[in-house]
């Protein structure tokens, strides 16, 4: 085999990340790939960002490729990492730090910036876009400290944006030009359909609103307008559009109009410089959607990888969403001129519109609102030029999913974001021997973006299969097997599966490698269901708890040293202070669990701190306990009336080490005062004059639940007791990375609460967890006593590319 080409992707989102996926799946071994992203974060779903500031989920769970997917694939990722320059002549990038690389073939896919409206006042503190995870942090932050937020523009993502925030409990003003809302998207009976939906729920609308100055000292205080009208803000959100990211290519000679310039082969005008995505311009067209975009990352692909194809001709343009809860469609003309007619259902009474626009008797654009199945249909009928017959004469109200799905022909794309046709899906399904959603979409993307196609995913499965098909799809636990958690740990039991490659061998996965959902699963499972005799398989959990320390933005690591009830000593604060100067730690922050945190740290100088340290870790990366918060107790406070440091310091040294199916967070207060936060903590213990009262379920973060009363107990030795059962209960029953606050809510505190009354189940389940804490081991006790072993650790752990 030759010397592999060199590929460098600047830009690590989805229709940089999207065209790799197809270069592999045409040639896995041509190209050495680099990738450079300016986010501290693998590629994530942008398209979910409205759910992790809504509070629904986080980074983890809108993730497309994970930190383990670069390294299975041999991809170099520079995360936090910015291209600046570009010699095209020497074929050479450069990055913001100092970094140099040569490339054979380069693909721009720098996407867009939020384009910010150029207001007096704007660089006033709270006023902040609406395009990346930063800006999601930056509102949620906000939402703790202030109550009014104003979004500046009524599309797609302030209307997004509002969501979130009403979700955050802040009242929301959202601010728009136009005399209806997403005018891109919905003509003006949806907008205004659209308008009364939200506006029930909460959102108020200042329409055709022109924003002048952002008032306020430092920071934002108010929102003036064209006409003198003023409005309070503690929060401004400008949604008003994106523009594409350009500049660097500008900056490079690489041609560019309002994208940058690309023939139907996505080769820019100088050699070996393609582009796609948001930043690329086809035919004088930039596209912001995801359909397009995946369309053009398969093109360019085959162009790279030397396969023959027609080109990408361009996108019918098409937006399926689900907007605050309410279904919306449009393709093509939304609105009527004097060559076009239409063909109108409106029924107010349920919330449905729907519009079809006809010229010359074909179908040129639809707008649907409230029942939006018919739109990849339309979608499909618009792209071969149909009559509007062909879509009016198929009465199609007795049909059922599957007569649809009948009716469609193969060309018809049912995943609109991602391009997929229900040729490719039916062909994925026989050839793969597919039985699942979750199986089409790891094989296709169908489903993979939004969503919103997963019926007719469903249809198509139950369509091709037949009554082998179970509509009662269960979640298996990821792409590699049709089998679900309770499923999985039924079958290790009843064969006695002792490693994960045996499980995958004897129950059928998919992929003989497993992947990096799966791997460290069934590596939890088995040392859960076998905790004396399972040794733990190192390679299979995530990249920072086999380094003990958690990687940090700009590939720096963060060392947090054990402090068992948050309590320190003089010794343990010189040791630490001694370090941090010998090793030039940029920050020492206390953290929220009040532990030090020692961040800046080179991965080279792991090994030596630890060793120097002599302390074991706190695990701030584990799917265990993390910490034990406590305030400082009777012993100190005048209103204490338990010995909450006490208690709080056992908790954390019998729990310390302890493999569960997420992170824990405990905390114990002396007093109803509760100052360590048990109201938000996985267990959080209360202590009153005379007993304690144990809560559990809660979660501080973006999906912020508070904890449930479980029992009220007498001693510390029932607290343990307790704490150990319910713990031991989570363990054996949650599925892997399900926080106890999901958990709770799925099976419901009167289930818990009966379970844990049961003596002898209290019993049972504190000797299984005493079993599985007889062989916890402090993951330090052996290699701090050699460093030599402890160096050999860091060096032998393969980490995600980039971030050595």
């Amino acid at each position: 085999m030759g010397k592999k080409q060199k590929l460098v992707l600047v830009g690590n989102g989805m229709a940089g990340i999207r065209a790799i996926e197809e270069i592999l799946k045409i040639s896995p071994s041509l190209f050495d790939i680099t990738v450079f992203g300016s986010e501290p974060y693998p590629n994530y779903n942008r398209i979910q960002l409205s759910k992790v500031l809504q509070g629904d989920t986080n980074i983890d769970d809108i993730t497309l490729n994970s930190w383990e997917w670069y390294e299975e694939n041999d991809i170099l990722l520079y995360p936090g990492e910015t291209v600046t320059s570009i010699n095209t002549e020497n074929q050479i990038v450069s990055t913001d730090k100092e970094r140099h690389v040569v490339y054979d073939k380069l693909i721009m896919a720098t996407g867009s910036v939020p384009f910010m409206l150029p207001l007096p006042g704007a660089d006033k503190e709270g006023v902040t876009a609406f395009r990346d995870i930063k800006d999601c942090e930056q509102m949620i932050k906000s939402s703790d400290q202030y109550e009014k937020a104003v979004v500046i523009g009524g599309g797609l993502l302030g209307l997004e944006a509002a969501r979130g925030l009403l979700n955050l409990g802040m009242k929301v003003d959202v601010v728009h030009l136009a005399d209806y809302l997403m005018e891109r998207q919905l003509d003006k009976t949806a907008g205004k359909m659209l308008q009364k939906e939200l506006e029930n729920q909460g959102m108020n609308f200042l329409l055709e609103k022109q924003s002048a100055e952002i008032i306020g000292k430092d920071r934002v205080e108010g929102l003036k307008f064209k006409y003198g009208e003023e409005i309070k803000a503690d929060l401004i959100v400008m949604a008003v559009g994106i523009k594409p990211n350009i500049s660097l290519a500008s900056e490079s000679g690489i041609p560019v109009n309002r994208g940058i310039i690309v023939n139907d082969h996505l080769e820019t005008e100088v050699p070996n410089v393609f582009a796609v995505g948001e930043c690329a311009e086809h035919k004088e067209i930039v596209y912001g959607l995801v359909a397009p975009l995946y369309q053009q990352g398969q093109e360019v692909a085959k162009r790279i990888c030397g396969v023959e194809s027609g080109g990408y001709l361009g996108s019918v343009l098409s937006t399926q969403l689900k907007v605050s809860g309410v279904d919306v469609f449009s393709t093509g003309k939304i609105n009527e001129d004097e060559d076009t007619k239409s063909v109108k259902v409106f029924d107010d009474w349920h919330g449905v519109y729907q519009k079809v626009l006809v010229n010359e008797g074909k179908i040129t654009g639809a707008v649907l609102f409230g029942d939006t199945k018919d739109g990849n249909r339309l979608l499909s009928l618009i792209n071969k030029g149909a009559a509007i017959e062909e879509y009016t004469d198929n009465d199609r109200s007795e049909e059922t999913g599957i007569d649809l799905i009948a009716s469609m022909p193969e060309g018809e794309i049912i995943c609109g974001c991602n391009g997929v046709t229900k040729g490719t899906i039916l062909e994925a399904i026989n050839s793969q021997d597919l039985t699942t959603v979750e199986q089409v979409k790891g094989c296709t993307n169908a489903s993979r973006s939004c969503g919103g196609c997963k019926p007719l995913v469903s249809d198509l499965l139950e369509y091709t299969l037949g009554e082998e098909y179970d509509k009662n799809q269960k979640e298996s636990i990821c792409a590699c097997t049709t089998l679900s958690r309770d499923e999985v740990i039924e079958e290790i039991k009843e064969k006695e599966l002792t490693h994960t490659r045996e499980v995958m061998n004897v129950l059928g996965w998919s992929s003989e490698e497993g992947c990096s959902k799966c791997k460290p699963a069934l590596n939890y499972y088995l040392g859960m269901l076998n905790p004396t005799e399972y040794k733990d398989e190192k390679e299979s959990r995530f990249v920072n708890e086999r380094l003990h320390a958690n990687i940090q933005n700009d590939g720096t690591y963060s060392v947090v040293p054990r402090m068992y009830g948050g309590v320190t000593n003089a010794e343990d604060l010189r040791k630490i202070a001694d370090v941090a100067d010998k090793y030039e730690v940029k920050m020492i922050k206390v953290t929220g669990g009040q532990r030090l945190d020692l961040l800046g740290v080179q991965k080279g100088d792991l090994p030596s701190i630890w060793s120097e340290l002599d302390m074991p870790s706190g695990s701030a990366y584990a799917k265990g306990l993390r910490t034990v918060k406590t305030c400082v107790g009777a012993d100190f406070c005048r209103f204490g009336t338990q010995d909450s440091i006490g208690l709080g310091v056992q908790m954390e040294k019998k729990f310390e080490g302890l493999n569960t199916p997420h992170k824990v967070k405990m905390s114990v207060s002396a007093c109803p005062r509760n100052c360590a936060e048990g109201s938000v903590k996985d267990v959080g213990v209360v202590g009153l004059d005379g007993e304690f009262e144990i809560y559990v379920g809660g979660n501080g973060g973006t999906h912020m639940r508070k904890a449930e009363l479980l029992v009220k107990v007498k001693t510390d030795e029932e607290v343990l007791d307790t704490t150990a059962a319910f713990l031991q209960y989570y363990r054996e029953n949650a599925s892997y990375l399900e926080r106890t606050s999901s958990w709770v809510e799925r099976v419901g505190i009167e289930h818990i609460q009966t379970v844990l009354s049961d003596k002898k189940v209290l019993i049972d389940l504190n000797q299984r967890m005493d079993e599985a804490l007889s062989v916890v081991q402090d993951p330090w006790s052996e290699t701090l006593e050699d460093e030599t072993l402890l160096r050999d650790l860091y060096e032998n752990v393969k980490v995600p590319a980039g971030l050595n």
